[in-house]
């Protein structure tokens, strides 16, 4: 939505700067060598998806187009857009000769539609079983058909499948249990793997230089849609893809998720910039609350920063394997509230990101899950006083090996340093 409307607003041609796009190419280089997911990777976590089902003693899991049939077949929600008519990957789990559990792969399509569905870039090992519904069936009949028996059995949906298709496979299927996916499946996703990893980390770290080269060609005068603009250009130029960039500036920046005006930056305001896009499919989030080179920021409003970057550092040092993600919350907004204003910091301290720029798990209060290796969030603590200023700070990070939270951004030397040093 926000990139909608900047995307809208730069349109009419009214916000436009005179001076011509800097030039950003040099930012392409960055993440040059960083390749997408091979098939042998899909292919993989097809297999762990059917011996997880198989543990569960479910038959299948089903899904429509999105981040997870994106996670375990390529099939994303931009390979094949929803509609009314159901397009399902199907994965069920079968036993071969030497007793190893592996992945079945089925897709159900519509019929008018099976050629272009056939076209979809979905690896298999043992290849993928096309099964065509005309318009005058019931398409979820079709589907559960692909199973052996559908008496006493567990079918998974994804968390996401609309509430409709999950409906129609219960009904279709009145004496198996349909239900969502349990958190042994949606745990496949949520922890990354090393070239996840290396992804997600390029595309944060490429969104930060892009912040860094557009705050370069920043300026005292000028309005919030040609930060925006400066902003976008600099993602794109770095190769990524589905960018947006909110950009707001004084006191504008206290409502977390504004719109943004046509204000115009004056020597006393911090620029915020919440920005991102992605990279093989990975998002990327980051926030900058920043001063320019000639500002004259308000001491007071540089200790707001001060307090902020601290609620940052001290989340980061709480999330460890095995912590309870609420316990990190915690950890950040007591600091702010310690300082005087833990009434302005008004939302959960980040969430999980990867194919999804917001993902489960969430580092929120109230939440019991527990944080393990391989999961990725972001840290984005703010304070945010209505009519004056709003200062975030924002850096997703990954949990190693060892368990220890580390910054995607900490090869480009984040997070933020100062306000004069994003």
């Amino acid at each position: 939505m926000l990139y909608l409307f900047w995307q809208i607003f730069d349109s009419s041609g009214a916000t436009n700067s005179e001076s011509p796009t800097p030039d950003f190419s040099y930012l392409a280089n960055h993440c040059a060598h960083i390749s997408p997911i091979p098939s042998h990777s899909f292919i993989e976590r097809q297999d762990a998806l059917a011996r997880t089902l198989h543990s569960l003693n479910a038959s299948a899991y089903i899904a429509e187009p999105g981040a997870s049939a994106g996670y375990f077949a390529n099939l994303s929600g931009s390979h094949w857009h929803l509609s009314e008519r159901p397009l399902l990957l199907v994965v069920q789990p079968v036993a071969d000769n030497h007793g190893a559990v592996r992945a079945n792969i089925s897709i159900l399509t519509p019929a008018f539609e099976e050629t272009r569905a056939r076209l979809l870039p979905v690896p298999s090992e043992a290849g993928v079983t096309y099964t065509a519904w005309p318009e005058d069936h019931n398409p979820y009949s079709k589907a559960l058909s692909l199973l052996p028996s559908l008496a006493d059995v567990t079918i998974y949906v994804d968390g996401d499948v609309r509430t409709f298709v999950a409906d129609g496979l219960q009904k279709a299927a009145l004496k198996a249990a349909v239900s969502n996916a349990p958190i042994e499946i949606k745990r496949l996703r949520e922890r990354k793997s090393s070239e996840e990893i290396d992804i997600l980390r390029c595309a944060n770290e490429a969104t930060v230089l892009a912040i860094r080269a557009a705050r370069d060609h920043m300026k005292i005068g000028m309005r919030e849609p040609e930060a925006g603009q400066l902003i976008r250009s600099a993602l794109l130029a770095a190769g990524l893809k589905d960018v947006f960039a909110l950009t707001l500036f004084g006191e504008n920046a206290a409502l977390p998720h504004g719109s943004g005006t046509d204000r115009v930056l004056v020597e006393h305001d911090f620029v915020l910039i919440d920005c991102g896009g992605t990279l093989h499919g990975y998002h990327s989030d980051v926030t900058r609350t920043f001063a320019l080179p000639d500002s004259t920021i308000p001491l007071r409003y540089q200790a707001l920063w001060r307090v902020v970057h601290a609620a940052q550092q001290r989340a980061l040092a709480t999330a460890q394997n095995g912590t309870v993600t609420a316990f990190v919350d915690r950890a950040a907004r007591k600091l702010i509230q310690q300082s005087g204003y833990g009434e302005f910091f008004t939302h959960r301290l980040g969430h999980g990101i990867g194919l999804e720029t917001h993902e489960s798990p969430y580092l929120v209060g109230g939440s019991d899950d527990i944080i393990l290796t391989g999961h990725t969030f972001s840290d984005e603590p703010g304070i945010y006083i209505e009519g004056k200023i709003g200062v975030r700070l924002e850096d997703c990070f990954y949990i190693d090996d060892d368990g220890v939270a580390k910054y995607l951004t900490a090869g480009v030397g984040s997070p933020a340093s100062s306000p004069w040093s994003p």
